[in-house]
């Protein structure tokens, strides 16, 4: 067989059928990414990529589709070790540097009904939030060179919960005043479907939509499957539908524990699901069997082990054939690449899932 591009790849992949090997891909710590470039990493990204071994994946971020209410950007202090800033969700956040963990959240804009009602003024959408530039320059490679494109607008309980309000407030607030979150939810979804729609108006097609919405955590889901049909379930149907009726497919990100939600979200019509995390008690091999012919699936290896080679090597040959059968998997670690792993070590990893990946 010969070799495929990651769009030809990851068509197959999609149609359950066998490609010529499994697709790679995984995110970065920013640390982790500092960390490699002493190590030899190539500073440009396309070289980097071409190094690692990994599939020429692109996701559009906010900084490319921007869904996010637009409050004014400012640094508040910053030292050698970290930095406190205001992002344009209005979060006041203190990372430490480089950025190896979820930040340390100080102080948000939306506070309650009244602020977000002014939060929701700034959301309507408008082509500079768009960044045309950076599509107008790298578009036409993307698709010359078979990339796989993702788009990943912020929106949903996740975005909601964690990077413009906060957990407690959302909690309490979708017990006493379910139709605020509901609101809030909606609104983002409705701003990121408008923006999407002027870019394939524009040509700029793409293939998955992404879309982060973290509703589990080790012990199960956050918050009752009654409340998830009240207040996620209408968005993320439409999310789903809106996607397949323009021929794209839709892939779902929900760290945690999701086994309780799996039936539902499958009838929805998912097409895949990241990351699989072993150490919130997901089990790669039992989603396989029960939903292996419905959904694609990403990730499920522990990334705990893979600072250690033995271990690593051990779980790849036992867990990768039975996840890469009859296609419908993608590898990556079961969230994200950490700073303990070292370019070598990951390396060597891509070199063992290319050995152990071929379909022929």
């Amino acid at each position: 067989m010969n070799t495929m591009t990651t769009f030809e790849r990851m068509t197959h992949i999609y149609n359950h059928q066998m490609p010529d090997q499994v697709p790679i891909t995984d995110w970065l710590w920013e640390s982790t990414y500092w960390r490699w470039l002493k190590e030899g990493l190539p500073t440009k990204l396309e070289e980097a990529v071409n190094y690692l071994g990994m599939d020429r994946f692109v996701q559009l971020n906010y900084d490319v589709i921007d869904s996010s209410p637009r409050f004014e950007e400012y640094v508040i202090e910053e030292t050698e070790d970290y930095r406190i800033e205001r992002d344009r969700f209005g979060i006041t956040k203190k990372n430490f540097k480089p950025v190896s963990a979820t930040f340390q959240h100080l102080d948000h804009e939306v506070k309650d009904k009244d602020s977000w009602l002014k939060a929701k003024e700034r959301m309507t959408p408008s082509r500079d939030r768009i960044n045309w530039a950076y599509l107008e320059q790298n578009y036409p490679r993307w698709r010359k060179e078979g990339y796989w494109i993702i788009v990943a607008p912020w929106f949903g309980y996740d975005v909601v919960n964690a990077r413009m309000c906060n957990t407690e407030t959302i909690l309490y607030a979708m017990m006493d005043d379910p139709d605020w979150v509901a609101d809030m939810c909606n609104t983002g979804c409705d701003l990121s479907i408008a923006l999407l729609e002027m870019m394939l108006a524009e040509g700029y097609d793409f293939d998955e939509w992404m879309w982060y919405d973290d509703m589990a955590y080790r012990g199960g889901m956050i918050f009752s499957k009654k409340k998830w049909r009240e207040i996620l379930m209408p968005y993320q149907k439409r999310v789903i539908d809106w996607t397949h009726d323009h021929g794209k497919k839709v892939h779902l990100h929900c760290c945690g524990n999701i086994n309780a939600l799996l039936p539902e979200l499958v009838e929805l019509g998912i097409d895949m699901l990241n990351p699989l995390e072993i150490k919130a008690g997901m089990d790669p091999f039992a989603i396989k069997r029960q939903y292996g012919d419905q959904l694609v699936l990403r990730g499920g290896f522990d990334i705990q082990k893979w600072h250690c080679a033995e271990e690593v090597e051990e779980d790849i040959r036992r867990k990768l054939p039975v996840m890469m059968e009859g296609g419908g998997y993608v590898f990556s670690s079961d969230h994200s690449v950490s700073d303990l792993v070292s370019l070598q070590d990951y390396l060597r990893i891509v070199q063992l899932v290319r050995e152990v990946g071929k379909y022929s």
